[in-house]
């Protein structure tokens, strides 16, 4: 409750990518356990992944007519201007008429409107920026932001200094608690015990050459006798499902996208990922023995800074995606069967791990109000 008796009010923003939306269902899940009667509303681009993952998460999401810029001429780049100016009169309509405590903002298209509106109408607003590289959204709205929740270290280049606060990334909670589960993991995905699994993630909507490099090499797997979780991404699954038909796929789940990210995490030896900042964040809190393909298709090549931040700590193996193809299932198959690798690697990931940083968040956030 608030100091006059009625609910909280928070506004959450973020989306595009589940880097985004993760992070802020993991902030609302968090804050609504310490305040159950608290109001919570996301906000999100019309068309992106939000729009259903917010929604079975159990929030209300209400979307803005809003869309990043494409690098050559389109209708969209064209139209860009008008979405901006729209999306910031509607997200100033939903401040005035919600009237939140606090706004907070994990990066995405619509996060910039709504985080410009509520410093514009002087509510408290918190910036969390999972990467090592800063994004547009967040680096446009800072120096009116009242705290910038941030994963990595030296994050001052990007935002006023006074107003960060490390705290690390979010994640799920179900992914806090993999180690107890490996049993469960292993019986949901029909696996046995005695086998090694590996476990593929190309990030939420998928990754191109993790997919090229699993399927031109599945007979290595095949051959190996190891059990395989294999997230495709929805764009890619049928893609990649389809020419699968051929083999024995007792041992081999192809989803296009895993929502017991947990039981997958608490079956897997080995995990092959990208090295995006909520990736990074959920693999040091499961400490799994993991080989990174950072994306090359990314702003300042922050994926390869991500993965360097473990692979100098003896944390991680990195693949260059331009080598996915060539090398990625033997190293996988290597480091399966490499117990003291494995082991070593697990054991440095862990201790890279920051489980409290949901909580961390949500203390910032109660502060504000407060305040």
């Amino acid at each position: 409750m608030s100091t006059n008796g009625q609910p909280y009010r928070l506004i959450i923003s973020g989306g595009g990518t589940g880097g985004h939306i993760f992070p802020a269902i993991a902030i609302a899940n968090s804050f609504r356990e310490r305040h159950p009667n608290a109001q919570i509303l996301f906000v999100g681009a019309k068309g992106r992944m939000e729009m259903t993952r917010v929604p079975d998460a159990g929030y209300k999401i209400i979307g803005l007519w809003i869309s990043g810029l494409q690098r050559k001429l389109t209708l969209s780049n064209l139209l860009f201007p008008v979405k901006v100016v729209v999306s910031y009169i509607r997200a100033a309509v939903i401040i005035r008429r919600y009237k939140p405590h606090a706004v907070i903002g994990t990066g995405g298209y619509a996060s910039g409107p709504i985080m410009m509106a509520a410093t514009r109408f002087g509510v408290p607003a918190i910036i969390q920026e999972q990467n090592s590289f800063a994004g547009l959204a967040n680096k446009q709205v800072a120096d009116k932001a009242s705290k910038v929740c941030v994963a990595y270290d030296g994050m001052e280049k990007y935002f006023p200094k006074e107003k960060i606060v490390l705290t690390g990334n979010p994640v799920r909670k179900d992914i806090i608690s993999v180690g107890e589960k490996r049993t469960k993991g292993l019986a949901h995905f029909g696996f046995d015990g005695a086998t090694k699994t590996l476990l593929i993630i190309g990030g939420s909507l998928g990754a191109r050459s993790i997919n090229e490099a699993i399927l031109h090499n599945i007979e290595k797997l095949i051959d190996a006798g190891v059990q395989v979780i294999w997230q495709t991404g929805k764009g890619y699954y049928e893609t990649y499902r389809a020419p699968l038909g051929k083999y024995d796929m007792k041992r081999i789940r192809v989803q296009d996208f895993v929502k017991e990210m947990d039981l997958a995490y608490a079956a897997a030896d080995v995990v092959i990922s990208r090295s995006g900042a909520l990736a990074v964040s959920e693999l040091c809190i499961a400490g799994k023995p993991t080989i990174l393909v950072p994306s090359p298709n990314v702003a300042e090549d922050h994926q390869t800074k991500n993965a360097m931040a473990l692979v100098d700590k003896d944390a991680a193996l990195l693949v260059a995606d331009k080598d996915a193809k060539a090398k990625l299932v033997d190293e996988a198959l290597k480091l399966l069967f490499d117990e003291n690798l494995a082991a070593k690697l697990g054991a440095n990931i862990l201790k890279l791990a920051r489980p409290r940083a949901t909580e961390d968040i949500v203390n910032e956030i109660e502060k504000l109000i407060k305040e």
